[in-house]
């Protein structure tokens, strides 16, 4: 029979793109890990993978198993995690899959507490700003905003259940350019645009005394949102544009006097994001400790 350390060291390597990269990730060695997967690839009389000096990527068979796999072995480390729950403090790895926007203000406030009241739960973080079938990408849970949930997800509200949108810009630019006294002003300023993976570029969206507005600005850059955010407020901070993002991710620049609002009474707010996960399968035990510390620790 086929050895499920072996098939385990497989997903690793082929998640990872490399033995190396699954070596650091695993706590293991690269050498281990690929005598495991020599040794399977012997037994199944088939390359799993494609290695070069620079990269390793799985064949169109590796491919076809690394899918079939990942939800198979996710479903035993849950069977081993349900033991794990008749312990004194459950143990175990917890997979969450973020957007970066939940992994800079909500996460920070959360998982600090959490770790210290669960000594023996490792925590892994993969921030996508994509909505993944999570067991397929190897994580417990992921957190995501209602609207792209999907339906046979169970949810579970986490951090500040309202949230605004915010546009901001620097003193100089104002000073230089004037303020927006209404959204439709926005289409003859410099707005600086954020784009999703899928190609995306969501409309700034505004509101106020039942009256919605939705523009579609033009400006000079256009960054990948999550990974380039940072540069988006970077370039703001320097005069360039307006930026329209979380209120909670400007409020530290607002509170500086770097950035002033723009269009305050037309922010619109919105129902905080949720922690999903399949319903389908066993809850692991780190799972189940996280979802009951953010329930018993719920925002308003």
């Amino acid at each position: 029979m086929v050895d499920l350390a072996d098939l385990s060291a497989f997903v690793a390597v082929a998640r990872a793109r490399g033995f190396r990269e699954a070596a650091r990730l695993s706590g293991g060695s690269a050498s281990a890990l690929s005598e495991a997967v020599r040794r399977l690839e012997t037994q199944l009389g088939v390359r799993l993978l494609n290695r070069t000096t620079r990269s390793v990527a799985p064949t169109e068979v590796g491919e076809g198993l690394l899918l079939r796999l990942g939800p198979a072995l996710n479903e035993v480390d849950a069977a081993i995690d349900v033991v794990n729950g008749f312990r004194d403090r459950p143990a175990g790895t917890l997979r969450l899959n973020v957007p970066v926007s939940a992994a800079r203000l909500v996460l920070p406030a959360i998982v600090p507490p959490f770790l210290a009241a669960y000594p023996d739960i490792r925590l892994d973080v993969t921030t996508e700003e994509s909505f993944v079938d999570v067991l397929a990408a190897g994580c417990d849970a992921g957190i995501r905003y209602d609207e792209r949930l999907e339906q046979d997800m169970i949810a579970v509200p986490i951090g500040p259940r309202v949230q605004r949108f915010a546009a901001a810009a620097s003193p100089a630019y104002l000073a230089r350019h004037g303020h927006p006294g209404h959204p439709r002003d926005l289409l003859e300023h410099a707005c600086l645009r954020g784009r999703f993976p899928s190609g995306n570029m969501p409309a700034w969206e505004f509101e106020r005394e039942g009256e919605e507005v939705v523009v579609d600005p033009t400006g000079p850059m256009i960054v990948r949102i999550g990974g380039g955010t940072d540069l988006l407020m970077d370039v703001a901070l320097a005069g360039t544009g307006i930026v329209y993002l979380f209120e909670d991710w400007i409020r530290p620049y607002f509170d500086r006097g770097v950035l002033e609002p723009v269009l305050e009474p037309w922010w619109p707010s919105f129902p905080g994001p949720f922690l999903y996960y399949p319903g389908r399968r066993l809850v692991p035990a780190p799972l189940r400790a996280f979802i009951d510390f953010i329930k018993a620790n719920a925002q308003a």
